[in-house]
């Protein structure tokens, strides 16, 4: 972390495990990412990969060798393909929060990011000066403030200190009064609770999807776009042919100056995950 950390002693971490480090799987694509974003490709200094089972951490060596972490947790096996709300899942998503509660004691400041998130500008500037901890959304309402938009925990930067430190504290241990529950859920449960909200004075800020986008809320503009996250998106296939389609809008937008004809260009539907999703929605 010493050596990632910027002058300021935050970093990036982002966790992998096996089915995502294949090859031309999603950890290729997060990479790919910051290599052809615009001032992107200085970050990946900043970039710290926190792997979660050993064919994850062999295939890290390879791709990203000086910046991977072997996060051990004894007793559990986190390594192939993690389906959605499983125990396995659930395991997973704590162990996140426990880790990164764990960087904030040490003072390190951090953005987590979701691997399936491909960063196409640097997000530092856009950021705000000042909020302990501020989240992505997956349906933004206008208001940075408000705590009805609908956040989504993929993309998110703490600020160090106290109040968030016991933040992380009051989140990781009410995981066991919303039982089954993500940390993600969780988190939408707590953040109204009068202990963050008047004990510990924590500031929430929420990050327009103008600038941080995904595909449940989805704007055609490529001008503003700093990071793209492929939510509302069901399947490891869908993910890694909707996050191609975007890497290779994103280098014909680059390549055209954003026009052609003079005409704007336009982000394509990520219709492989739109259209799971539909399908799941007739079904229930």
């Amino acid at each position: 972390m010493r050596e990632a950390a910027t002058e300021e002693k935050t970093v990036i971490i982002t966790f992998l495990i096996r089915a995502w480090a294949e090859p031309n799987s999603i950890f290729d694509l997060f990479i790919e990412s910051f290599h052809v974003g615009q001032g992107t490709k200085r970050l990946l200094r900043h970039l710290v990969v926190i792997c979660l089972d050993e064919k994850a951490y062999s295939r890290c060596l390879k791709v990203y060798p000086h910046r991977c972490y072997f996060l051990k947790t004894a007793g559990v096996d986190f390594s192939g393909q993690k389906n959605y709300m499983t125990q396995d899942y659930l395991k997973l998503m704590w162990r996140r929060i426990e880790f990164l509660g764990s960087l904030l004691k040490l003072g390190y400041s951090f953005i987590s990011t979701d691997m399936d998130i491909m960063w196409l500008r640097d997000p530092f500037p856009r950021l705000f000066s000042k909020g302990d901890f501020q989240v992505s959304c997956d349906s933004y309402n206008g208001n940075s403030m408000d705590k009805r938009n609908v956040v989504n925990t993929g993309f998110y930067f703490v600020q160090a200190n106290q109040r968030t430190v016991k933040f992380y504290n009051y989140w990781y241990g009410s995981r066991s009064r919303f039982g089954g529950k993500k940390d993600q859920d969780v988190f939408n449960k707590i953040k109204h609770d009068r202990y963050i909200t008047k004990k510990l004075g924590l500031t929430i800020r929420f990050l327009d999807t103008v600038y941080f986008r995904g595909f449940c809320q989805m704007s055609r503009e490529m001008n503003k776009v700093i990071t793209m996250h492929a939510n509302c998106c069901f399947g490891l296939q869908n993910k890694i042919f909707d996050l191609r389609q975007v890497l290779e809008d994103w280098n014909a937008y680059i390549s055209a100056a954003g026009t052609v004809d003079g005409r704007k260009m336009r982000w394509r539907s990520p219709d492989h995950c739109w259209g799971r999703v539909k399908k799941t929605k007739k079904t229930r």
